[in-house]
């Protein structure tokens, strides 16, 4: 990937520069906006944006501080401290900022030749484009928009991430908010392709009409090169619009009359799943598909998907295939059970009037009996008056059999009151008390609060038993909070894996590598026990340039999640090799044996076959696991002059015995110099060089002269320090593993508990908790009988007895505060890993991939 020099952006970005950095040649690497998360400072480039309620320009002297040596200002902007505190950094002044961020994403995007799809639409957006990447994934190397990033700043920060030399495709999506801003996005995206989803109510309050929204949303396919729109023909102002506008097409319908090129028939199935039968007259294609789902708006955000595939003619079996391994995305509606036989319909990622519709049609087909409840916040941005607005919203109510309303929000509270009044009841509605509230037709019960303080400090779960209960809100609300309270505890133990953390530690080691050196992060063995497919989706968006697996398995599962970065294998077994050609997976070769598989399974080309997979020499230099031997290198040297053509050989590799252990450092040393012998002789054998790596997590603090070409983390990314050298508030815990109380008994003197009678009360009575955890989650047996302890606020509490398999039991008998449903940590901050694997001789990187994959994970981001 070729990065501009510094020196280069004033004429890509119309800047004037106020100061060289002292390196002429320091290239723009990474596009910089936060100062809480600064990566290698080499190459980064801070951008000052202003904001309503933030200034860039104060950050600069914690980045220069940081060590970021390239700025971006503000013309009129004063510097802190003024320009001599800046000595050595690049300095360029720019009318705005954010349009030099823009001007310089949309050069990043001419460089790239291959095919862009751009999606907008109402709702829906990143859901669709999410699944089109898990689905395009097994044929593509694709570049996608991280999260929800499709506003004025966070699509340059998508679209910087295209990699010529290794992404064939990019999906990137497109939000906006008023006029104006999709003709800076598209001058960005430049889509060859385009998806739009629909049209709603999103936004509206930036537009005059409907119509001019649309007009606004669709001039991010107007570009010379772009190709075809995938759309739904459904909604008469969006194909009319498109028709109008010229625009080519492929459409597609659920309407028996509506023509179109391709038509879906859908059915329910009693399995919450949809069948669907799609005809594709221009090819003769007619397919029965399965979606795993019934919800309409993923059934919808699914169908878009469909269309795309068809077009480009996947083998309809193969569709099936990838359908059924969607990976959930948690913003859209979700079914959960609730406490006290209440049922959840949590739909608390975004609120517009559409959005508010189709949430009320999932309410309206469940068959449960009980009261339906929906709980409701303010509905932002629907470009309606407020009387008109939440008159809408009280239509939409009795159809769906709403028989309570929750509204939060001082909009919404306001609104419940007029109307009320309107229709002459005679009861009045008071913050947090329920009253009788009139709607055409129906009787609704309403409770009113300005907030979702107010309403989570009131809030009783038994109030709600039996319902069946729609959570819509806005994100600013927080109604996840609702959710959280209300749903049922279908498993009391979780890792709460802090993503935040795990950033911060990447960050930290990135801070220790030579310029130029790269970075493969180890996700095998489900990422140290975090989850995978979470863990690797944060390293792609963190720009790390390979991840690693063990075995295949792990590795397919990665690419049909939709993970595009380069993938090594660890212990590819050569019956899994065309596996590793068809996912793109590069495999680790250690033996003579394994290296004569590849060429045999790779021996001659098929017509239209996709290239052989890169591989990864292992070399053994003091291991004695796997590898070639120094001994092996005239043979293997001879094999790979006679192959070179057949052999593409990413990386020659070792693996350190003992670089966590100081006493062992001579070894250490010899093992890099057998290294370097080793690479040296190869290297000459084949004609080239190649990356080569050898540092673990603590090889990268304790041996910064060995980084080589890139170098490989594992447990450090994940907060524990191998090498026992780093400063002990330089990394975080990423993970913390939280189980509850399911109840607690008082033990007279000596009673026992537990299997095997191992747990006794001795001399005195005690108070015994039973925990939700045991060893068939991960819990390690030899913590029972007291080897172990949990914090139960915040206080120690001992293991009594054995560990069982689904429990274990703990001395509360000095927390008197304890009761059934407290939360119990059993390892993460006050209860460091190391600290409880030193109790039962073994090591953090076991305590944490023991955790069994029954255990809730639960991702948190600030």
């Amino acid at each position: 990937m070729l990065f501009p020099r510094f020196l280069d952006l004033p004429a890509r970005v119309s800047g004037r520069l106020l100061q060289a950095p002292a390196d002429a040649t320091a290239e723009v690497r990474h596009l910089l906006l936060d100062s809480r998360r600064v990566g290698p400072p080499a190459g980064a480039v801070f951008f000052a944006l202003r904001g309503p309620s933030h200034d860039g320009h104060r950050y600069l002297p914690d980045l220069y501080a940081q060590g970021v040596r390239l700025f971006v200002v503000e013309e009129s902007a004063a510097l802190p401290d003024g320009l001599a505190a800046y000595a050595g950094a690049g300095i360029l002044a720019v009318a705005s900022p954010l349009a030099a961020l823009q001007a310089l994403a949309a050069a990043h995007r001419a460089g790239f030749g291959g095919p862009v799809i751009g999606i907008t639409g109402s709702n829906g957006k990143t859901i669709v484009k999410e699944w089109l990447a898990q689905l395009l994934s097994p044929d593509e190397d694709i570049c996608r928009s991280p999260r929800s990033y499709n506003s004025q700043v966070g699509v340059p920060l998508s679209v910087w991430e295209l990699n010529p030399a290794r992404h064939t495709l990019g999906i990137f999506e497109a939000g906006i908010s008023e006029i104006g801003e999709m003709a800076r996005l598209a001058t960005i995206i430049q889509p060859t392709e385009g998806l739009f989803t629909n049209l709603g109510t999103a936004h509206d309050a930036g537009f005059a009409s409907e119509e001019q929204k649309l007009r606004e949303k669709l001039q991010l396919f107007q570009g010379p090169d772009f190709q075809r729109l995938f759309y739904c023909a459904d909604q008469p102002l969006v194909r009319a619009a498109v028709a109008a506008q010229h625009l080519p097409g492929f459409c597609w319908t659920r309407l028996p009359a509506q023509p179109a090129d391709l038509r879906f028939t859908t059915e329910a199935s009693p399995t919450h799943a949809t069948r669907l039968h799609a005809d594709y007259p221009a090819t003769g294609l007619s397919a029965a598909f399965t979606l795993p789902f019934a919800d309409e708006p993923s059934i919808e955000n699914a169908l878009h998907c469909l269309a795309v595939l068809l077009h480009r003619q996947v083998e309809p079996a193969e569709i099936q295939r990838r359908l059924l391994r969607l990976h959930p995305i948690a913003m859209r509606l979700e079914m959960k059970l609730g406490r006290h036989d209440s049922y959840l319909l949590d739909d608390t990622y975004n609120n517009d009037l559409a959005g508010l519709a189709l949430a009320l049609n999932a309410l309206a087909r469940q068959s449960r009996p009980g009261r339906r409840t929906l709980i409701l916040s303010d509905v932002l941005e629907s470009g309606l008056s407020s009387p008109e607005l939440y008159a809408r919203v009280a239509a939409l109510l009795p159809a769906a059999g709403v028989s309570r309303l929750v509204g939060i929000g001082e909009e919404i509270s306001s609104q419940l009151r007029v109307r009320n009044e309107e229709l002459g009841t005679e009861s009045t509605i008071e913050e947090g008390a329920n009253s009788q509230f009139l709607i055409p037709h129906s009787s609704f019960l309403i409770q009113t609060f300005p907030t979702t303080e107010a309403f989570l400090a009131q809030l009783n779960p038994t109030d709600f038993a039996h319902e069946t209960i729609l959570i819509k809100g806005a994100r600013r609300f927080g109604f996840e909070r609702i959710v959280a309270a209300l749903q049922a505890q279908q498993h009391g133990t979780v890792l709460e894996v802090n993503l935040d953390a795990l950033s911060h530690n990447l960050q930290h080691y990135r801070r220790q590598l030579n310029p130029g050196t790269r970075l493969m992060v180890m996700v095998k063995a489900f990422a140290y026990g975090a989850g995978s497919y979470e863990v690797a989706s944060l390293l792609e968006f963190q720009r790390a340039d390979y991840l690693a697996v063990a075995y295949a398995d792990e590795g397919v599962a990665l690419r049909e999640a939709g993970i595009s970065l380069p993938i090594m294998v660890m212990n590819a077994a050569p019956d899994a090799f065309e596996a590793l050609r068809r996912y793109r997976l590069e495999p680790e070769i250690y033996s003579f044996e394994m290296l004569d598989e590849y060429l045999s399974t790779f021996d001659i080309p098929t017509e239209n076959a996709l290239p052989a997979p890169k591989i990864h020499l292992k070399l053994d230099t003091g291991m004695r696991r796997l590898g070639f031997d120094e001994a092996d290198l005239p043979a293997l040297a001879a094999r790979l002059r006679r192959h070179a053509a057949r052999l593409p050989v990413a990386s020659m590799m070792t693996h350190l015995a003992a670089a966590d252990e100081p006493s062992h450092d001579d070894f250490t040393h010899e093992q890099l110099e057998a290294f370097r012998r080793m690479t040296t002789a190869l290297e000459a054998a084949l004609g080239h060089s190649v990356l080569k790596h050898a540092l673990n997590s603590a090889g990268i603090l304790r041996f910064p002269a060995a980084q080589f070409d890139i170098v490989r983390l594992g447990i450090g990314l994940y907060g524990v320090d191998a090498s026992n050298t780093a400063d002990p508030a330089a990394l975080r815990p990423v993970s913390q593993l939280r189980t509850t109380i399911s109840q607690i008994k008082t033990l007279p003197a000596g009673f026992t508990v537990g299997y095997g009678r191992r747990g006794t009360a001795a001399a005195t009575e005690r108070r015994i908790a039973t925990l939700a955890i045991g060893y068939a989650d991960g819990y390690d047996r030899r913590f029972g009988n007291g080897t172990g302890t949990v914090l139960i606020h915040g206080q120690p509490a001992p293991l009594v007895g054995s560990v069982c398999m689904d429990m274990c039991m703990v001395d509360v008998t000095t927390i008197p505060a304890a009761r059934a449903g407290d939360v119990a940590l059993v390892f993460g901050e006050g209860l460091p890993l190391p600290e409880l694997a030193g109790r039962i001789g073994t090591i953090a990187y076991e305590l944490l991939t023991n955790v069994s994959e029954r255990v809730k994970r639960v991702f948190v981001s600030e």
